[in-house]
């Protein structure tokens, strides 16, 4: 089975940290994003992943070149010399998925965290025999979505309803599907939207299923999802492998350690708190709800919650980073400095307090 995966664009939205590392390979609970969606189609017998990407694709080959290898999977590029949309691409990278097997194919959002029920996906799309299944999440407040109206029993798709005023459903799109090589004669090479122009077609024949993703989802493309997104992953890992968690005096809640962290006396870490590869934290630490990536070193007393630490960056002593605070790679916060919401961009060393919510270049 093959798999494309859109990559897409910039990543403006989880800047400063996508200004050092397109957004797949931006760590999310100490691992590249994409890592945890490859490693899932793998589990399926996925054989090959094709990258759609328009930005940088020589940092994600000789990123993931490594991977291919351990994994045992074949990583390609499919590049776009222009923005084609969430269809497009897949026109782009027919040769590569329409491979005259028949076999269906995956197409995930890159940005998408969840359980990855792919094997359950597989046996309901073989089961209805339509052309298209996408998976769908249920959310609380419909109307800022896209609402996709279905039949309960069997999960035919009936139509699309763009962020409805009125209540006609809670489901969806997750941005998880599994396509017949057919789909592949609906789409033009041009931007075009799989989800306003190919999906609504294939309803209108009839074609196209919807299953619903059991256990959590979150779209991490940017800072606040992220933090959420890395809540409900570390819950769902508590149920499945918790032993893969911290334990012990200073932990409280869900808190994921790198074995090569270091962590000192009389700190308290969680909940909801990852630490990455190689991160140094001295005595008495307070962290909660945060990231703290590779290479970070936080000295002694310094706080941090609601926020994400780039790689390699230093926070000094007793200084207080909050509110959606966000370090780029390698900046330096200065001792009893405080950060209230700022977004600093790499390399920068803080000297003075951020009161307020703030883009530091």
């Amino acid at each position: 089975m093959k798999a494309l995966i859109l990559v897409g664009g910039f990543g403006t939205r989880l800047r400063p940290l996508t200004l050092s590392f397109p957004k797949p390979l931006v760590d999310f609970a100490n691992k590249p994003m994409i890592l945890h969606q490859i490693e899932a189609l793998k589990e399926v017998g996925v054989t090959e992943v094709v990258l759609a990407i328009n930005y940088r694709p020589e940092v994600m080959i000789n990123f993931l070149k490594d991977f291919e290898d351990k994994l045992g999977i074949t990583i390609t590029c499919s590049q776009e010399t222009e923005p084609l949309g969430t269809a497009g691409p897949l026109a782009l990278a027919r040769d590569k998925l329409a491979d005259g097997s028949g076999e269906p194919f995956f197409v995930l959002n890159s940005d998408v965290i969840s359980e990855y029920p792919f094997a359950e996906l597989i046996e309901f799309h073989k089961s209805h025999g339509g052309e298209a299944t996408i998976m769908v999440t249920k959310v609380d407040e419909p109307s800022k979505y896209g609402v996709v109206v279905m039949e309960e029993a069997t999960g035919k798709v009936e139509r699309f309803v763009e962020k409805p005023k009125i209540f006609v459903g809670n489901k969806i799109n997750a941005g998880i599907y599994l396509l017949n090589p057919s789909v592949l004669d609906r789409i033009e090479l041009r931007p075009t939207s799989i989800e306003k122009e190919v999906f609504p077609q294939i309803a209108a024949d009839q074609q196209l299923y919807a299953m619903v993703l059991p256990g959590f989802w979150m779209d991490v493309g940017q800072p606040r999802d992220y933090i959420t997104g890395l809540r409900l992953y570390l819950d769902s890992l508590r149920k499945k492998s918790a032993a893969k968690l911290a334990t012990g005096a200073h932990v409280v809640g869900n808190v994921l350690v790198h074995e090569s962290a270091k962590i000192g006396e009389g700190c308290l870490i969680g909940p909801d708190v990852a630490i990455g590869p190689g991160c140094v934290v001295e005595d008495g630490v307070r962290l909660s709800r945060c990231t703290v990536m590779r290479g970070v070193r936080i000295k002694k007393h310094a706080c941090i919650s609601n926020s994400i630490i780039g790689w390699h960056s230093t926070v000094g002593q007793w200084a207080r980073i909050e509110n959606m605070t966000i370090l780029g790679e390698d900046v330096h916060v200065c001792d009893e400095v405080y950060s209230n919401g700022g977004v600093v961009l790499p390399h920068k060393e803080i000297k003075s307090s951020i009161l307020k919510p703030e883009i530091v270049m």
